[in-house]
């Protein structure tokens, strides 16, 4: 179902990030936001398009709720979803919203206090009434704000999936959703596809060619007059050649079943595009009591959330061992397919000058092979540009940092940890903690201070205990007897060229681009790399420490 049967219960869901202060800038940012959230309204409701995914929009609307906490005023008539969707053809029953219950636990209270319950897939697409006079069709309305809507008859007659002559000469009013027909769609792998916006947009224009109007079909959900019985109403509606609703109904009585179907739905290939699972009671109100709300015999559970719109806090920047930097973006803590996310990478830096990302801004994060946060896109700038230190992208390279000199702390930490780890010598229980304890305590203030390092020294770290100390002196002591090759590898020689790096030290430092560039598998990057390397008097202080250590090859 459209987007607004979702929103109309939003301001009751708890949203799942953290609290946010109620500061000046909160307000700058819920001005912001609510502007945005009514642009976002106006060009769905009346032009038929999706700026943002469901999803996400969905959480915008929950993050405005929250933060209208902190300025409490009247809801002025334009925060309403549907201001701008209303049309001028009264509906016989008005349209009923759709409460979003969060969880399998929610879902499992509601059932249990309701006997007689089918489940259904939640289909992705426009809201519309059918009205049929004397068995024909007489009417097609838009849902526009549940009351009034836009007459649709023209374009409707075209279509095929909507019947235009019932079997019996009855008058009938339906509800359903006109959706877009895919084949085998996966909504776990594939998404809604826009199909939504595809089937909206070519209903405003009025105008269906005849393969479009033979690429639309139509899911009845609701009979508001129908009979008393479920499974009465379904086969009716087959036999008047409705035959999607039959298919795709199942009756339900115990949680697991609910939480089978929606798996099901959202795994197996279906003929349209669908965001989660419709519960409905047999029982309901009558027709002329129905409202623009959410009813309490009908509620929507939806399917994993693939995205999540998160509030940026801080925007750090991660030197590597090479040099390379990469900003990392400090987020509002949120949920994303049962997992707490509170940091993302943006990638490199050029993306992160690219989007320009400032505290305050509010950003799209997926999951990349379900494991990895990933950043898809900015949805919202903070008005307010917050200024960001960025570090100078040319005082970082492979060769910088070998010192804890100013603004080194982070790539120097990263060449130690590098060198312990198996892609160095293997040391083990030496991780970042561990650099990062030697550092903070003065015992490190360059890349092979910690060869020198004694049991006395040691005695002298607060929180450090006989253990750690044990097994950083056996560190100590093993790292020396490593061999030549572990040793480059862990000083960061160039990757590609270890296989080709025979004899000492001496040999290697003596040779320059052109003779790396003789040397098979090596081309002129490469080459240039490891002439730098070898001839960096920062790296050549380094290999006369090691001589003096008596490391072998040095």
């Amino acid at each position: 179902m459209m987007r607004l049967l979702m929103v109309l219960l939003l301001s009751a869901l708890p949203f799942w990030a953290t609290a946010e202060d109620c500061t000046d800038r909160t307000r700058s940012q819920f001005d912001a936001l609510a502007r945005q959230i009514h642009l976002w309204d106006d060009r769905y409701h009346r032009l038929g398009q999706s700026p943002v995914s469901d999803e996400l929009y969905d959480q915008a609307r929950q993050r405005l709720s929250r933060w209208r906490e902190c300025f409490p005023q009247p809801t002025p008539d334009t925060d309403s979803p549907l201001a701008s969707s209303r049309g001028t053809q009264p509906h016989p029953v008005v349209h009923t919203g759709l409460e979003k219950l969060l969880d399998e636990s929610a879902v499992g209270d509601w059932l249990g206090h309701r006997q007689d319950v089918w489940i259904q897939p939640k289909v992705d697409g426009v809201a519309v009434t059918l009205v049929y006079r004397s068995g024909r069709l007489s009417q097609v309305i838009s849902r526009g704000d549940g009351v009034l809507g836009q007459d649709w008859s023209a374009s409707a007659s075209k279509i095929a999936a909507i019947v235009q002559q019932l079997p019996e000469p009855i008058d009938v009013v339906l509800q359903g959703e006109l959706y877009w027909r895919l084949h085998a769609h996966v909504q776990s792998e594939h998404g809604g596809l826009n199909a939504r916006s595809k089937v909206a947009g070519l209903m405003n224009r009025h105008q269906l060619s005849d393969v479009e109007a033979a690429g639309i079909g139509l899911f009845v959900w609701a009979w508001p007059e129908g009979p008393a019985s479920f499974s009465e109403r379904l086969a009716t509606l087959a036999r008047w050649g409705f035959s999607d609703s039959e298919r795709y109904s199942h009756p339900i009585k115990h949680i697991s079943e609910a939480a089978h179907w929606r798996t099901y739905w959202y795994n197996q290939p279906l003929p349209f595009a669908s965001d989660g699972v419709v519960l409905h009671q047999v029982a309901r109100a009558p027709a002329e009591r129905w409202q623009v709300a959410a009813p309490y015999w009908a509620v929507a559970w939806k399917y994993p959330a693939a995205k999540a719109l998160a509030l940026v806090r801080k925007v750090q920047f991660k030197i590597g061992r090479t040099g390379r930097i990469t900003p990392i973006l400090e987020l509002e803590p949120v949920r994303l397919d049962d997992r707490q996310i509170s940091r993302v990478s943006v990638g490199s830096l050029k993306r992160w000058q690219t989007l320009d990302i400032r505290p305050g801004d509010q950003v799209s994060i997926s999951l990349a092979g379900q494991v990895i946060p990933r950043l898809d896109e900015v949805i919202l700038r903070n008005e307010a540009r917050v200024q960001v230190q960025v570090p100078d992208a040319h005082a970082f390279h492979a060769l910088s940092c070998w010192q804890l000199d100013p603004g080194c702390e982070e790539q120097l930490l990263a060449r130690l940890t590098w060198l312990s780890s198996n892609q160095g010598l293997a040391l083990p229980h030496m991780g970042r903690e561990t650099w990062n304890i030697l550092i903070q305590a003065g015992l490190i203030a360059g890349f092979l201070d910690w060869l020198t390092l004694d049991a006395t020294e040691l005695a002298n770290i607060d929180g450090f205990g006989d253990r750690s100390r044990t097994r950083l002196l056996d560190n100590i002591h093993s790292a020396r007897q490593r061999p030549f090759a572990q040793w480059l590898k862990a000083l960061g020689v160039p990757p590609s060229a270890r296989n080709n790096l025979e004899g000492g030290w001496h040999t290697l430092a003596a040779r320059d681009t052109q003779a790396w560039l003789a040397t098979d598998g090596i081309g002129p990057g490469r080459a240039a790399q490891l002439s730098a390397f070898f001839h960096d008097p920062q790296v050549q202080a380094l290999a006369q420490t090691l001589r003096t250590a008596g490391i072998d090859g040095f």
